[in-house]
């Protein structure tokens, strides 16, 4: 028999399992959840924060880089809230719905709840789900991420989020915005699951506003897409920061529907952003794509598992990474194609332009199919700038920091432009041109 050795926890981790004790009697939940959490942090205690000796996590060290937890945050004030919505404008002049969830706290009276009920969209406080007979099922995690670390940490403190319902049929004409604001110092973590019914339409733009300070934001969305529906969903992740910046989604796509998503980084010092997609239904289609900037000693990290479970699906991955100083990317891309899923068509590309001789960048895609009538198809490539395309626009008389900066922004528009939603695109380019005139 082989006793089991404990784990000599870290400052981070010892602060975790202290920060649970504390903040348990806040965080509410029926009996079942209350389980869930104590499970997530037995999960810390007994295996600690993913390192890199976990393969997911293996260029991805969120032990390494987490030194000290900080407390949960308060509840945030009504008033500072207003002031950093007021000053919040990631998609400028773009009409559209907005949602607001501040400290991790739904705030119905900031939130435009009346008219997107009018065009068939319900709201609800996740805290007041998670009280209630089903509230376990909104914790659940799929297959693909067993027992991921950042999952854990989520399930363990969560401390609130929305429940957005799109009813059947209705298309929603204007983008809905979920805006997660950062009102105090202090871990801010939120769920956020978003159901589009049969044969809805929904186009969602996830933003971030505020700082957390040393506190980690640890933010997930479940998606379910039912048959025929369509959602795209937009996440902007920017701005400076020193603290941990963790995303997580499962998506979960039903017959004949349509999934859409960008995920754009710009800022941050840390930052993983992980999904999972899941095909429950045949004849579907999805498309994911990222948008990387990092500089002096930032990481940011794309991660992906696509789970072809059914025939008859197509999947798009395409992701570009632009890397500067000594900034470290991270790509993981894995397609799963299951024995019974033939006539299954993905293809995953990753891209990355290092402009210093310092940056690095880990690509990993991956197929692990079971099926034999399939088309499947993985590439990646790593490489600077192209010195005959520069002395092209410079002797055209284009100054040569311009001609860079051209080159880059075409670069990153390829796949804001295979994204394909007219919306956001004039604001995501926008977004590239801020982070290129900084640098």
């Amino acid at each position: 028999m082989n006793a089991s050795v404990p784990i000599k926890h870290t400052q981070a981790e010892s602060d975790l399992i202290g920060r649970f004790d504390t903040a348990r009697g806040a965080l509410t939940g029926s009996v079942a959840v209350t389980a869930l959490r104590e499970a997530a942090v037995s999960q810390i205690r007994d295996k600690g924060l993913p390192h890199r000796r976990v393969e997911e996590y293996k260029y991805t060290d969120l032990r390494a880089f987490m030194k000290a937890a900080a407390p949960m945050a308060a509840a945030a004030d009504e008033a500072t809230v207003r002031t950093l919505l007021d000053s919040h404008d990631a998609f400028d002049g773009l009409e559209r719905y907005r949602i607001v969830v501040a400290n991790g706290a739904f705030l119905p009276g900031l939130s435009d709840i009346e008219a997107l009920a009018g065009e068939g969209v319900s709201v609800a406080s996740l805290t007041e789900e998670l009280a209630g007979p089903h509230g376990a099922q909104l914790l659940a995690s799929p297959k693909s991420a067993a027992n991921d670390g950042v999952l854990a940490l989520n399930t363990a403190f969560v401390q609130g989020g929305v429940v957005v319902t799109v009813k059947e049929g209705a298309e929603v004409s204007r983008p809905v915005e979920l805006i997660h604001v950062a009102a105090s110092a202090g871990a801010q973590i939120s769920r956020n699951r978003i159901v589009v019914a049969k044969g809805a339409k929904l186009s969602l733009l996830e933003t971030f506003a505020g700082d957390s300070g040393d506190g980690e934001i640890n933010t997930v969305f479940d998606y379910d897409v039912a048959d025929s529906a369509s959602l795209a969903t937009t996440r902007l992740i920017v701005g400076q920061s020193h603290a941990a910046r963790l995303f997580t989604s499962i998506t979960t796509i039903g017959a004949k529907a349509e999934f859409k998503s960008l995920g754009f980084i710009a800022g941050p010092r840390f930052t993983r952003n992980q999904q999972f997609v899941n095909f429950a239904g045949e004849n579907s289609n999805a498309g994911i794509y990222g948008v990387t900037m990092a500089r002096d000693e930032d990481l940011a990290d794309q991660t992906l598992i696509v789970d072809h479970a059914v025939p008859n699906c197509n999947s798009r991955e395409f992701f570009k990474t632009v890397l500067d100083g000594r900034a470290k990317g991270v790509y993981q891309g894995r397609i799963n194609v299951a024995p019974h899923a033939q006539k299954t068509d993905g293809e995953m590309m990753t891209q990355a332009l290092l402009l210093s001789e310092e940056a690095e960048m880990a690509n990993k895609p991956e197929l692990e199919i079971f099926a034999d009538d399939v088309i499947c198809a993985h590439g990646a490539t790593s490489g600077q700038i192209d010195e005959d395309l520069l002395f092209y626009l410079r002797a055209r008389g284009i100054p040569e920091d311009e001609a860079r900066t051209l080159l880059v922004l075409a670069f990153l528009a390829e796949a804001i432009e295979e994204y394909g939603e007219d919306d956001v695109t004039e604001g995501l380019e926008a977004r590239v041109r801020d982070w290129l005139t900084g640098h």
